[in-house]
């Protein structure tokens, strides 16, 4: 009988796929024994993490956050979308306190996560959000751990305040023409040199714009080495402190969570002290700067801010600084503030038709017409990274890229614009008939 011979080929075994883990660390303050915690957290989980074989590290994600409040922790947004493109299976953290101590955000993100796969597991609670009880246990423990943070803020709001009342300066860290260092305030004379010379000018006729300019032109060093603009000369004039007096409280923290500054227009008590530090300028000049200041707000009708759809949600991505709204010739335009103070020589960008921005508001929404109210609640900013080009950024974190062009003169001409522009060059034509 012949042999008979069948080749088995050889089976290949599949490695079992490793799981993908990161870390999340964070500390609450930028203090040299904080950062030092930070570190050891970065150590100890890149560690664990390797030394678990059945696991890839995929890198410890760490932010030194002034609060646990926040959700605009850069690393903590980083890792959001790492895991939105799929390139983790499970993050580690400390506990729910380092992750996040406002309620409604924690289970937004662990939500979020479970519903792409995605575990988290707290050390210090011993809780793994994709197990049955774990969001229950985790929304019990994170309003322990938001009303912790609600009884600190309140304790520190009423030393704040008691210092207020007793007519301390509390955590005033920098004003320019002093230096600040735990708590003495004492006069730098060359800065002061030049808080005397705005307070001459201005009462000389010179106006903020031209002394701001004037500022540059002298290469005069702002604190943080930003630039002299009317704004920051108005501030100085109509500071107080310049006068050896200190006005308490002009904002206060509305909460807890947020932890927003917002100017006190009555909500809570004020506090005037005098003579609370050295003076760089007498009182008698102060006030007639600031009866000037007053006449000049009351001649341009300036008393009163109007806050528009756009005011401050508009970023430019060039400079850091906010979008303004300027009418012009019949329509409204949204420019850089550096721009518009300083032209296109230190910022160059092309200014956006508040038309395009509702237009564009309104598709991202997935609205038929722009709704304010709605924009609101769910755009944080919008950054203009390059002309033609919008990120909408959500306050959950999502982001949008939105492309956008001007419309041609005939689409954005009706027949009352087209008459304005008829008498514009009638006028033009009389004016030169008679020169």
């Amino acid at each position: 009988m012949a042999r008979k011979i069948i080749k088995i080929e050889p089976i290949a075994l599949k490695l079992p796929a490793k799981k993908r883990v990161a870390a999340y660390a964070r500390v609450s303050s930028g203090k040299d024994a904080m950062l030092h915690s930070l570190s050891a957290q970065i150590s100890y989980y890149s560690e664990y993490i390797q030394n678990h074989p059945e696991w890839e590290y995929m890198g410890v994600y760490a932010d030194e956050a002034a609060t646990g409040t926040k959700d605009s922790r850069a690393e903590f947004q980083r890792m959001l979308t790492d895991c939105r493109n799929r390139k983790i299976d499970l993050i580690i953290t400390k506990s729910i306190s380092r992750y996040a101590r406002n309620t409604v955000t924690l289970l937004e993100v662990v939500r979020e996560l479970s519903a792409l796969n995605i575990e988290i597991y707290f050390e210090k609670e011993n809780i793994h959000s994709l197990s049955g009880d774990g969001e229950l246990m985790l929304t019990i423990l994170a309003s322990f751990a938001q009303a912790e943070s609600l009884s600190v803020s309140e304790n520190c709001k009423w030393r704040i305040r008691k210092g207020f009342q007793e007519g301390e300066l509390v955590n005033l860290r920098f004003m320019y023409g002093y230096r600040i260092s735990r708590g003495l305030i004492e006069i730098d004379e060359e800065q002061a040199q030049i808080v005397r010379m705005i307070f001459d000018d201005y009462l000389g006729g010179m106006g903020c714009t031209q002394i701001a300019k004037k500022l540059r032109e002298l290469s005069v060093k702002r604190i943080r080495d930003g630039i002299w603009a009317a704004e920051r000369v108005g501030e100085i004039l109509k500071n107080e402190k310049y006068a050896g007096n200190a006005l308490l409280q002009k904002k206060y923290v509305s909460d807890h969570l947020t932890k927003k500054l917002i100017t006190n227009w009555g909500q809570l008590p004020k506090y005037y002290a005098e003579n609370t530090h050295p003076a760089i300028i007498d009182q008698e000049i102060f006030d007639k700067a600031q009866v000037l200041l007053a006449a000049k707000r009351k001649s341009s009708g300036k008393n009163e801010k109007v806050i528009y759809a756009f005011t401050e949600k508009i970023v430019c991505d060039k400079c850091g600084k906010h979008y303004n709204r300027k009418p012009t010739h019949g329509y409204v335009y949204w420019n850089c503030r550096t721009y518009l103070h300083f032209g296109k020589s230190v910022c160059h960008t092309k200014q956006i038709p508040e038309e395009i921005l509702m237009q564009a508001s309104a598709e991202v929404l997935g609205q038929a017409q722009f709704d304010e109210v709605i924009f609101h609640q769910q755009i944080k900013e919008i950054r203009v990274p390059e002309d033609f080009k919008l990120t909408y950024i959500f306050h959950n974190g999502h982001t949008v890229e939105k492309s956008w062009q001007n419309k041609s003169r005939r689409d954005r001409w009706d027949d009352k614009k087209r008459q304005e522009a008829r008498e514009r060059q009638y006028l033009l034509m009389e004016r030169s008939a008679v020169n």
